[in-house]
């Protein structure tokens, strides 16, 4: 029995690091990936899951599949393919931590997963599954992922996506945004961020925007990451702000995968559905996973800053807000 199984992207992560000499660069060569990164934080609160994607069958992949199997995420599901070499994602650091992106991805080896690779066995015997865009941006992968989408929705397993748009990464904006729509069709649980809400939805403000989504999507729950803000979360019958946490942030590469990875570990320790909690029960779930973004944002790199459970659990208690 798994509690999450997940399809899309695991990659390289080049994180800049001080270089001694004037005018050169050191990148630090760290796993990445959102998909992956949500597992991971899984992973870290002691979650069983798997991963379903393509890595290339290079040095670069086979670090990464190293990674996946020293976290106890399960690696069935990962296939090492000849037709590209592994996607790497070199990182940009400004002054606030806040990071922009540069891909090597023309293809990625994340884009090569097939429909013959996704196993429907893995999907069936888990409670949710987790999938986001960027496996839909190109073919082959983007059919692979509909597949495992329509197959954990058959099996009746929770959904949840995290749209987490990659502008340089797509054709162009309107097939990201149908892709995304469609996406957030299919799920439960959605989590994106206010920018990607302002991209998707025609209505302005939190509120309106997320209603017009709830409308839409019918989902049990919509939360909509606002950096340093914190978090605005919906549901059918409750909505509420839950402010984020101050700290030293040095870098927010994976913030919001921690922060994912947070909520859907409350969603699986939860007695009752989404769509039943009382306002209370949805806050204590968001500020739970508000510390665990923030927390990740204190080091470099994505996987290797995620927080243990217990370090979350503390920082909580120690952090009433």
């Amino acid at each position: 029995m798994l509690d999450v199984v997940a399809c899309g992207e695991l990659l390289i992560d080049f994180t800049p690091m001080p270089h001694p000499e004037p005018g050169k660069m050191a990148y630090e060569q760290n796993p990445g990936g959102a998909v992956a990164n949500v597992l991971a934080a899984l992973s870290r609160f002691h979650k069983k899951t798997a991963f379903l994607g393509a890595v290339g069958n290079d040095a670069f992949g086979r670090f990464l599949k190293q990674t996946l199997m020293d976290l106890e995420i399960g690696t069935d599901g990962l296939v090492l393919t000849d037709a590209a070499l592994t996607t790497l994602a070199f990182v940009h650091i400004d002054a606030s931590g806040e990071r922009s992106f540069s891909f090597a991805r023309n293809p990625g080896a994340d884009t090569q997963l097939r429909e013959a690779d996704i196993d429907e066995e893995m999907i069936a015997q888990a409670r949710l599954f987790h999938f986001g865009s960027l496996s839909l941006t190109h073919e082959p992968a983007r059919s692979a992922t509909w597949k495992a989408v329509d197959i954990a929705k058959r099996h009746k397993l929770l959904v949840s996506f995290d749209p987490n748009i990659r502008e340089s990464l797509w054709p162009d904006m309107e097939q990201a945004k149908a892709m995304a729509l469609h996406g957030i069709r299919q799920a439960d649980i959605v989590k994106l961020s206010e920018e990607e809400l302002e991209l998707l939805a025609p209505a302005s403000g939190l509120a309106e925007a997320t209603e017009w989504l709830m409308e839409t999507c019918r989902h049990q729950a919509i939360f909509v990451t606002r950096g340093k803000a914190g978090c605005y979360f919906r549901t059918e019958k409750e909505q509420g702000m839950v402010p984020g946490y101050a700290v030293d942030a040095v870098d927010t590469t994976g913030a919001g995968d921690a922060f994912l990875g947070g909520l859907l570990y409350q969603v699986l320790e939860a007695k009752q559905p989404l769509r039943s909690m009382d306002n209370d029960t949805l806050t204590r779930m968001v500020r739970f996973a508000n510390a665990a973004g923030a927390l990740t944002t204190t080091r470099t790199g994505a996987i290797p800053a995620l927080p243990a459970l217990a370090d979350v659990e503390r920082f909580v208690a120690e952090n009433r807000i």
